[in-house]
């Protein structure tokens, strides 16, 4: 399950103890009561004394805990009475106590409660709290309490034999059907909430599915006080929830009023109540299709404010003298909520700026209302092409906090129209201006250098066939490991062009997923009217890029990564924006003070480095339109969560220029911390779970801020993970000033494992865009430089001696990153194969030309080049990833480092990583550690002849491992209870040894079933190449 941070853990994790499982639910038997313990009845008037809880709520709390038994999977158990509010007089054991105390009577007239005193045995220490309980009346329960229990029991009892998906009997069918959405960031402590689907028994599979009546089942038990509202889990069958038959004739009259409230999609749960919703086949009469938007539609409910914000203090003790600062941000952060929950309702209710300014169409009307916040403005109007740019033809009026507002009748302004606002400035210039929150901004793309213009985005008003109607495809789920593509659509093509979202999902989506991601970044999503600023030249942050396509073609985009099953993160910037007035945000800038701006004024308003202008964080408007810019993203596009560019910019007053951080807690926590822009990103990161509990928020930050990716409640700043941005420049130093040969391996162990490891998450990567740009080097340039373009035909061998040592360590670079740096990785467009040519965006210097600027793909398909084996050996990784989970196993032991041989040896989750550096020794019989006594074989090799390696390595054998006595005692082998002793440990090679599953029966020859799983991808990754390939030849042919 997921906590309430979003860390995924099991029960033993969770509770810091081994927790006992039964190998089948039937196993399992469950109850909350029995004759050695206090009754149910007994039990709650301790737990839910007089004066905090009435009679009533009492008694449903009795409910509740039935019906944890009643509904559970495994055997239910109820101690004979419980269904009548049974006491036994608060005694704590009744086995030795008589009738007096144990006497039942079945037509609940009479109450045991109140008897007497229970025996001395096992109660005479609580006598003196137990006497004024007993002498309460109001205490004792009524026969109309114990009648309405009893009619409670029954109804549980006749839904838990309404369906067999309550109660399964097969442990497989509870890890396929049963899942529990009420955990994870946005859950509310006090409700549970379990969803059962339908489907055939897992150990059948081509059987009938197990319930005929339901599609599904969502049970919520709710003990808290108040009514609560809930989103609907998504459906895969896209039907309407609705309330169980047998709840609408329920005797409780509580019972009876929850519902499913169609319009918003939300459960809603009476008080203290324990209801159960269902979705009923398709097949059924009473089956009701969805909307399919709403499946995609994100809970409005805000997180709660909990913790004090000083839980850092606790786990990182370096952090205590500077309690005081986290004191004060914590109080900034709550304040400041506050005054939104205040002024707006709720945080989410806050980040909906896009439904009141900007452009609105009234749904019932279809009156459109322009709305732009400018204070400093004189006068404003709306221009475009709808009143043929006249100025006077359309003036705005002005309240009292600087908003413009004006309506104009229905369909007033086409689809696709050009629109600006014309603003008299305080110095009396007249200027014409992009609307700040626009959705759609183009140039005139039949004029050279155009400035863009606005474009009126109403799709529903217009006749034309759309591309997209409408989100079909389910979001991923969560893996446990992030393996990121990043991307940039517009040169993803092999051509010299720009690319197209559309070109991108047909062409390029079916490549990352072949390949093994599980999630896609996009960069220059956000509009920039500057393409070779690499999307980070922000104008219109609201609006998809128009170079590739529409906001329809880009949802297509997200749509289709979905149905792949990738997620998709947006590479958002919120650290600065462009410095064109002409064509964006800048252009609000009228030189007015920081409290009527969206940017800080003076010198502190303006990055040198980036020519770029600085958010005022401070600024309630500001804060509005960014987080609303957030939930945007997420509920327009459907997008999965932000990579966030230029944290470390935002951290501090110097932005981090000329800084270089040691380490020292001074430079993270002092007068030059911008709290303002850190309780911003705080914010963000309330309202991204707020919306999407399973959202995915990556910090770019150099500077190695402590908390960055503890959640907020603790102290943190609430990011799931930050970027191991120290890696790359790792690999590029070491390329560029050492030989590797001279390579330190400590130096490597010490730079990769420098992280808060169990703390903070970090994603590794070798290198990123960052490197591929012109004027940079990527590590297969560095390593491999011009005989890229002269050795890197396929004759059959290895190549050159540049080529087979650029090659071996390309490969063994990646497999040391993804395996020790991180708990998430990273790879840039086109990296993963050895891209020969760097990034260079048409440009006046390169006569605009995009030679340089598109990705060649071709070369990785082309069965006469080296290129097919580096992209062979990235899918290989990424399949030891995805059937191992290693990269995110919290167990991670270097073994070995040895500087002499060059070798690493380290352990990662179930794995043995074997890694020789050294340029030309071949290790003969060679000893390495092992956690577990057991038998290991190769799993997967670089040297393999697959990967065009020399083939060193023994595939065949099975290693039996030999004991090494006590770890760190006499005689020990490198703090290991066991070794095995390879046959071969080859030069320039990474080899991965799998622990053989004890009882399986491994003959020489076979593949183990990690390598198994390896080759099924490889497999299926080479097919598609086939595939292309002769797509390639017969669109040449042609």
């Amino acid at each position: 399950f997921q906590n309430f941070h979003g860390e995924t853990r099991q029960g033993d994790q969770h509770f810091n103890e081994a927790l006992a499982y039964t190998d089948q639910p039937v196993e399992a038997i469950n109850y909350v009561s029995a004759h050695d313990n206090e009754t149910l009845f007994d039990n709650s008037v301790w737990k839910m004394p007089p004066g905090c809880f009435s009679p009533t709520e009492r008694m449903r709390g009795n409910w509740l805990a039935t019906s944890l038994v009643a509904l559970a999977h495994g055997v239910p158990f109820f101690h004979a009475g419980d269904e009548l509010l049974r006491s036994k007089s608060l005694d704590r054991d009744s086995y030795n106590s008589g009738d007096w105390f144990n006497r039942l009577d079945f037509t609940g007239e009479r109450s045991a409660f109140g008897t007497g005193l229970p025996p001395w045995g096992k109660n005479h220490a609580k006598w003196e709290l137990m006497k004024p309980l007993l002498r309460d009346e109001t205490l004792v329960p009524t026969a109309e309490m114990a009648q309405r229990t009893t009619a409670k029991f029954c109804e549980l009892l006749s839904i838990r034999r309404s369906t067999p998906l309550l109660g399964l009997w097969e442990a497989e069918d509870i890890k396929q059907k049963v899942k529990f959405p009420g955990c994870g960031g946005a859950q509310l402590p006090g409700v549970v909430v379990m969803e059962v689907r339908n489907g055939p028994p897992a150990s059948d599979p081509g059987a009938e599915p197990l319930c005929n009546s339901f599609a599904r089942v969502v049970v919520v038990i709710s003990a808290l006080q108040t009514e609560i509202r809930l989103p609907v889990p998504i459906s895969n069958t896209d039907g309407i929830m609705q309330l169980h038959p047998l709840h609408k004739t329920s005797k409780d009259e509580l019972t009876r009023e929850a519902s499913v409230d169609e319009e918003s999609n939300e459960l809603v749960v009476p008080a203290m109540s324990a209801i159960v919703f269902v979705e009923p086949m398709p097949s059924s009469k009473n089956y009701k299709p969805c909307d399919p938007k709403l499946k995609f539609k994100p809970p409005v409910r805000d997180r709660p404010i909990i913790g004090d914000g000083l839980g850092l203090l606790s786990t990182d003790p370096a952090t205590v003298p500077f309690r005081g600062h986290f004191e004060y941000r914590w109080k900034v952060y709550t304040d400041l909520r506050k005054t939104i929950q205040e002024t707006a309702g709720s945080l989410t209710q806050f980040a909906c700026g896009y439904q009141q300014l900007g452009f609105t169409k009234d749904e019932e009307t279809g009156r459109i209302t322009y709305r732009e916040w400018l204070p400093p403005a004189q006068s404003m109007s709306l221009v475009g092409d709808f009143n043929n740019w006249n100025e006077g033809a359309t003036p705005m009026s002005r309240d009292a906090f600087g908003t413009w507002e004006v309506t104009l009748p229905p369909e007033a302004i086409p689809h696709r129209s050009k629109v600006k606002f014309c603003a008299l400035t305080p110095d009396g210039s007249k200027v014409y201006r992009v609307p700040a929150w626009i959705r759609w901004s183009c140039p005139d793309l039949g004029k050279f250098g155009s400035t863009y213009d606005g474009i009126y985005w109403d799709p529903a008003s217009s006749t034309d066939d759309l591309c997209f109607k409408g989100f079909t495809a389910p979001r991923p789920e969560m893996p446990q490991s992030l393996r990121i593509y990043e991307a940039h659509v517009g040169m993803s093509s092999i051509e010299p062009k720009c690319n197209s979202y559309l070109e991108f999902a047909k062409d390029v989506l079916p490549r990352i997923k072949e390949s093994g991601y599980n999630c896609i970044q996009l960069m220059a999503i956000m509009e920039h009217s500057y393409y070779g600023s690499f999307g980070y030249h922000v104008t219109s942050p609201f609006a998809v890029s128009s170079r590739s396509g529409t906001p329809d073609e880009f949802k297509a985009l997200v749509d289709e990564a979905h149905r792949m099953g990738l997620l998709v993160l947006i590479d958002l910037v919120h650290s600065h924006v462009s410095n064109n007035a002409d064509d964006g945000l800048n252009g609000m800038d009228f030189g007015q003070a920081e409290s009527d701006s969206y940017f800080m004024t003076g010198d502190r308003g303006y990055h040198r480095l980036w020519d770029s202008r600085l958010y005022c964080y401070k600024n309630y408007e500001v804060l509005r339109y960014l987080l609303s810019n957030l939930r945007w993203w997420l509920e327009e596009y459907n997008c999965d969560g932000f990579r966030f560019d230029g944290v470390t910019s935002m951290l501090y007053h110097h932005h981090g220029l000329y800084m270089s951080f040691t380490g020292n807690y001074e430079e993270y926590f002092s007068m030059q911390t911008d709290v303002d822009a850190v309780v911003y990103l705080m914010l963000a990161s309330e309202l991204v779970k707020s919306l999407r509990p399973n959202a995915i928020m990556i910090a770019e930050d150099v500077s190695g801020m402590p908390g960055l990716c503890v959640p907020v409640a603790e102290g943190g700043i609430g990011f799931d993970y930050r970027l191991a941005m120290s890696l790359p420049d790792l690999w590029i130093s070491l390329l560029k000033e050492a030989k590797d040969e001279h390579w330190g391996m400590n130096h490597i162990i010490s730079r990769m494992c420098n992280r808060r490891r169990g703390v903070e998450k970090t994603i590794a990567y070798a290198e990123c865009h960052d490197q591929s740009i012109v004027g940079d080097k990527t590590i297969a340039f560095w390593l491999m430089d011009a005989e890229m373009y002269t050795g890197m035909g396929d004759d059959g061998t290895q190549g050159t001696v540049a080529i087979e040592r650029g090659m071996s360590l390309h490969m063994i670079i990646r497999a040391i990153t993804m395996g020790l740096g991180g708990e998430g990785y990273l790879n840039f467009m086109g990296n993963e194969f050895g891209h020969p040519e760097w990034v260079d965006f048409p440009r006046e210097g390169n006569s605009w030309s995009s030679a340089h600027c598109r990705r060649r793909f071709d070369l990785a398909d082309s069965g006469l080049l080296r290129y097919r084996f580096l992209l062979k050996w990235d899918v290989a990784l990424h399949a030891l990833e995805e059937s191992t989970g290693f990269a995110s196993d919290e167990h991670l032991l270097v073994s070995s480092q040895h500087e002499e041989d060059k070798v690493i040896v380290f352990e990662r989750g179930e794995l043995i990583f074997v890694i020789n550096l050294h340029p030309c020794n071949d290790y003969m019989d060679y000893k390495v550690g092992v956690r577990e006594h057991g038998r290991y074989k190769v799993c997967l090799d670089s040297d393999a002849y697959d990967f065009r390696g020399r083939g060193r390595t023994v595939h065949d054998w099975v290693y039996f491992s030999a004991p090494e006595g006590v770890p760190g005692g006499p005689g020990n082998f490198n703090d290991r209870m066991a070794s095995i002793t390879l046959k071969v440990v080859p030069a320039r090679s990474c080899t991965v040894y799998e622990k053989l599953l004890e009882g399986h029966a491994q003959q020489t020859g076979m593949d183990t079933p990690v390598a198994q799983a390896i080759r099924h991808a490889v497999d299926a990754h080479e097919a598609s190449a086939e595939e292309r390939r002769e797509m390639a030849d017969r669109v040449q042919g042609a």
